[in-house]
């Protein structure tokens, strides 16, 4: 029988191995006696000189290594004696096979495959990783999407390996091909830790600025719920969360307007910076509904505390009452608002009532407007807050 026959009765067996061990854990236990005889075959075939018949861009027969490969993987999968016989040859594999064509992507694909899904030691996963962070490197985007996507499998087994590769895991956010930013964007949140949160948000607040539609909602939400888990100070945290509001627009999902609001109102300290940020927020651009909706709420709590708040390293700012009630004003008065932000505003002008002196029968008047509203919850709120006014205003 010829060296070809051979290799293809081996192959062939190889494949049925595979599908009867993912058919029956009994069978699965049998064949791993098999381990040391598969070793030696893959041994051979990268150390075996040229073969013509079997040559295949300079790497000796690759399909046959795959299928050992993916065999060896599913024996070693749950078993640490297995894992530790095949350990030597798959270094050997991952350091000896050329990574200049993509057949030798291939074999490397699934010897870090391999790696990660046997009981291997920490040496070789380390190894493994740095396969993948040199595929995020190569030219070609579906090797390079691989390696994401790869790297987004296995970044809770081998943390700090795959950590290491971070600068060019965030560089691969810039990329022209919208699915490798968005693997690079899901990794880029999985590798986030108290130690790398000011770097690693920085990108992916550019990120945010500059993403295409349809990322803007997962990355706000993702942004919002690292910086609420390993945010260094307070400031940080909110002056973060304001960044979002106003970079994602109307793209903030409400759970993120709710989350904002609890925060801010557990942040005693920072109450009065607070407000006086979402006004200017608000005097730079007031369509946006999620950042307005904050804002009012904001502005109706504490809308008294801007008048003598002033803010660290910037140009004191002078709000009067005026001010305050003719921007609330304008968030009203705005056909873009929505009905829910309009209630935001009517509500933060009505607390403001009852903390401001000047402008009270100015508020009274526009609340009054309302009372004929064609929107029921508005109306109701606007004959309510009249009738506090004139009937209970004494209670208001």
């Amino acid at each position: 029988m010829t060296n070809c026959c051979i290799l293809g009765v081996l192959f062939t067996a190889v494949c049925l191995i595979t599908e009867m061990c993912e058919k029956s854990p009994d069978t699965l236990h049998h064949f791993r006696k098999l381990v040391p005889q598969l070793v030696r075959i893959l041994k051979n075939l990268i150390m075996a000189g040229y073969s013509p018949e079997h040559d295949v861009s300079g790497v000796s027969d690759p399909f046959l290594q795959v299928k050992i490969l993916r065999l060896l993987r599913r024996l070693g999968k749950t078993d640490l004696e297995a894992s530790e016989t095949m350990n030597d040859i798959l270094a050997q594999v991952a350091t000896n096979t050329d990574t200049s064509k993509n057949v030798g992507h291939a074999i490397l694909y699934e010897i870090v495959l391999t790696i990660m899904g046997i009981q291997s030691e920490a040496g070789l996963r380390v190894l493994a990783v740095n396969i993948l962070g040199r595929f995020l490197l190569n030219n070609d985007k579906n090797i390079r999407y691989i390696a994401l996507n790869t790297l987004l499998r296995v970044v809770q087994a081998d943390y700090n390996a795959v950590q290491r590769h971070r600068t060019t895991i965030v560089d691969c956010l810039k990329d022209p091909d919208i699915s490798i930013r968005k693997r690079a964007m899901e990794l880029s949140f999985a590798l986030i830790n108290a130690n790398n949160i000011r770097g690693m948000m920085k990108e992916l607040l550019h990120f945010l600025e500059n993403c295409d539609q349809e990322f803007k909602a997962d990355c706000c939400s993702n942004i919002v719920l690292s910086a609420a888990k390993y945010s260094p100070n307070k400031r940080w945290h909110i002056d973060t969360v304001l960044k979002v509001l106003v970079m994602a627009g109307n793209f903030v999902r409400g759970d993120v307007v709710s989350l904002l609001i609890q925060l801010i109102s557990e942040t005693k300290q920072l109450h009065g910076y607070i407000a006086l940020q979402m006004f200017k927020a608000l005097n730079d651009d007031f369509s946006q509904q999620p950042m307005a909706q904050v804002a009012m709420w904001c502005i109706g709590e504490y809308g008294e505390h801007m008048f003598s708040n002033t803010v660290e390293d910037e140009e004191p700012i002078t709000v009067s009452e005026e001010d305050v009630v003719r921007i609330v004003e304008r968030v009203l008065q705005n056909n873009n608002s929505t009905e829910i932000t309009k209630e935001y505003a009517i509500t933060a002008l009505m607390k403001l009532s009852s903390r401001f002196t000047s402008t009270v029968p100015r508020i009274r008047q526009i609340i009054e407007v309302y009372g004929s509203s064609t929107n029921v919850e508005l109306q109701q709120r606007s004959v309510e807050y009249t009738n506090l006014f004139s009937k209970f205003d004494h209670l208001r």
